[in-house]
């Protein structure tokens, strides 16, 4: 799955809703690093993880 395309709609709909809060998103997949700097570019609060052990610990460090 090419999810830098997946990383623009997630931007996309996040802007729509008016997310404020942090999102954590697990990258996977062709264009991985793409997709990672479109949401870090997007100016909004997205933690990127490329493994479910990372998601998980940026959820707790962004509970805390």
């Amino acid at each position: 799955m090419c999810v830098d395309r997946v990383a623009t709609g997630v931007v996309e709909a996040a802007k729509k809703v008016d997310v404020r809060i942090p999102v954590v998103v697990r990258l996977a997949g062709t264009n991985a690093e793409l997709a990672a700097d479109i949401l870090s570019r997007s100016g909004m609060n997205f933690l990127v993880a490329k493994s479910l052990k990372e998601a998980a610990e940026k959820v707790t460090e962004a509970i805390a």
